[in-house]
Formats: structure tokens, C-alpha cells, sequence
């Protein structure tokens, strides 16, 4: 008997009716710099540079790790795509960048068009949130790759930001203040071993008193955008150094903007970690050093200014309804 497609695990009227759902959504993040229509072979995209003396475009990639297994097993699929969009618009934002577009790639065992849509729904909603236009993406179905009922996401950002305003961390001294703003959470980073810790001994509709929910829900706490108060503080304060809070801890990522010559002290104790960090450490028995390398333990994001600067910020913070708090100092 001849063979098809389908008899193979992949579904092309399942791929075109994921299409069809997710058009929608797609087309209300559009603006008038979108030019193309979703289902062409590439994206169309003309910015307006206008306000731009050097323009420089700022790009980054990025998935959500094992957090998918949470939403999988809870069929709640409506937030991981804000948590990709975000964590990407992040790691530009804090290179003093805005985002100008966004790209999605989902690949599933077996194509579900509803799960499709619903993820898509995410990708929008933060696109819409942070001002950019979900432009385009790739819908893939691997069966043998991947289980029936699993998927994988990545997405694509691109930005763009004045040559002379890039924040890259090059003007960061000795007696700079660390200010650290808090997360939601742990973000998209860390899932691995909290999963391996927590479900040995809870389960994720159990309801923990300390978390004041479900830990379920507690674990899909979507990452926030830093967006609109890196955008607040490049117009008013002198930024040194921003450090988006992901895999590798506070240290690990700040490191990364940080002049060789120098390093960072940190004040463990100037902040409440939440409790979903306590709950992972004690229940996992796990040291404070691994930890710190592995959580944002409450801060997902991290700003380098000058003493001098300090007052201004966390007023602006406030202002904002952020409770950023004074964590340390650069030596």
C-alpha cells in the first residue's frame, strides 16, 4: 500500500490549521514598518530610522528550557510564549536596545493546532506588551524527535538602538553601586533541577502554603519584560551596566559586562529571597553556592550606576512601582 505523509506522524492539513488559528494573533502586533502578510516564504520589515544618527540592529535567541514540561503536564499553554518573548526582548533591553520584531519556531511530536494557537496567543500578547511586531515563525511537526504530547520552542528577537547608546558595560568602575530589581519568579532558568527536587515530593496542584498557590502555578509565573524601566532609566540616569538575571545566576551574568580588572561584592542578605527558592533549596538539600549559580533567587534584573546616581534610580524605580533595593558595589 502506498504510503503517506500522515502515516509518518506528520499532518499537513493539522500544520495549515494551525496557520489559519494563529493569523490572528500575529496580525494585531503589526504596525506600519510590517509590510508582508504571515505565510510567505520571508518577513518584511521596513524600520523607521529617521530618529537615528548611527542605527544599530541588536539580535538574540533564545528557548524556555524545561519550564515546557510544566505547562505540558498542567495543559496550560497560554503563557510560556510571553515567557519567550520576554526573556528575549530582555536580553537586548539590556544592551539598550528596542525590540523591533519577533520570529517563533515550535516543533511538536504530533501537531495539536489548539496548543499551537494558544502559544501563539502568548507570543503575541508580550509582543503587543513591549511594542513589537510578531512578524513571522516556522511550525514544526517531528514525530521520533519528539514524544506525542511534547514540544519545543525558540524564538528570534531583533532591535535596534543608537550606536552612541549601547550598553556593553565599558564605563563600570570600582565603587559603582549594584541595584537589583526584582523577578516573578524563576523565570525561564533553573527548571531542571527544580523539577528533579520538587516533584520527588509534591505534586504540581498541590497547594503550598508558603507559596500561597498551587505550585504549579507558582512555577509558571510568567517572566516579566525589564523593557519599559530600562527605557525609563536610559532617559534620565547615566546607565553603566545592565545584567539581564538567566542560567549562570547573578554573578555569572554580570560578570559578563564586566571590565576584566574588576569584580562584584554582593550583599546576600539585602533582600527577601522568595519563597519558592527556599522551598527548591530546602527541600533538595541544596547548597547556597549552587543555588546562586543556577536561580535568580528574586532578581531578574541587575543596574550598574555610579554612587552618585543612586538616589535617582531607585526614585525612578519607585516611581514605577518597581521595588529595586541596593544589593552591593563593583571593586
Amino acid at each position: 500500500m502506498a504510503k503517506k505523509y500522515e502515516d509518518a506522524g506528520v499532518s499537513i492539513k493539522a500544520g495549515e490549521e494551525t496557520v489559519d488559528k494563529i493569523k490572528s494573533y500575529a496580525k494585531s502586533t503589526f504596525n506600519k514598518s510590517v509590510l508582508t502578510d504571515i505565510g510567505l516564504f520571508g518577513a518584511f520589515f521596513q524600520p523607521d530610522l529617521t530618529r537615528y544618527k548611527e542605527p544599530v540592529l541588536v539580535s538574540s535567541v533564545d528557548g524556555v528550557g524545561t519550564k515546557l514540561k510544566i505547562a505540558i503536564e498542567l495543559n496550560k499553554h497560554n503563557t510560556i510564549g510571553q515567557d519567550l518573548v520576554n526573556h528575549c526582548v530582555n536580553d537586548i533591553a539590556v544592551c539598550g536596545a528596542e525590540p523591533l520584531f519577533f520570529l517563533d519556531y515550535m516543533a511538536f511530536g504530533k501537531l495539536n493546532p489548539i496548543i499551537g494557537a494558544e502559544i501563539v496567543k502568548g507570543f503575541s500578547i508580550a509582543c503587543k506588551e513591549n511594542g513589537c511586531a510578531l512578524i513571522g515563525g516556522e511550525t514544526a511537526e517531528m514525530p521520533g524527535v519528539y514524544q506525542i504530547g511534547d514540544y519545543d520552542l525558540s524564538g528570534t528577537i531583533v532591535g535596534i538602538v543608537e550606536k552612541s547608546e549601547i550598553i556593553k558595560g565599558d564605563k563600570i568602575n570600582s565603587g559603582d553601586v549594584l541595584i537589583g530589581v526584582p523577578s516573578t519568579g524563576l523565570h525561564t532558568n533553573g527548571y531542571s533541577l527544580a523539577r528533579k527536587v520538587l516533584l520527588e515530593k509534591y505534586k504540581l496542584k498541590d497547594r503550598i502554603p508558603s507559596l500561597r498557590k498551587t505550585l504549579g502555578e507558582e512555577l509558571l509565573s510568567v517572566h516579566r519584560s525589564y523593557l519599559k524601566l530600562i527605557k525609563a532609566l536610559k532617559s534620565k540616569i547615566e546607565v553603566k551596566g545592565l545584567s539581564h538575571i538567566t542560567g549562570g545566576g547573578i554573578i555569572g551574568n554580570t560578570k559578563r559586562i564586566l571590565p576584566k580588572s574588576l569584580t562584584i561584592n554582593i550583599d546576600w542578605n539585602s533582600w527577601d529571597v522568595p519563597s519558592i527558592f527556599r522551598l527548591i533549596q530546602t527541600t533538595g538539600e541544596i547548597n547556597d553556592d549552587e543555588m546562586r549559580e543556577v536561580f535568580n533567587l528574586g532578581l531578574g534584573l541587575l543596574i550598574i550606576v555610579s554612587k552618585n546616581q543612586v538616589s535617582k534610580t531607585l526614585k525612578l524605580a519607585n516611581e514605577l512601582n518597581e521595588q529595586a533595593l541596593i544589593i552591593g558595589e563593583v571593586s
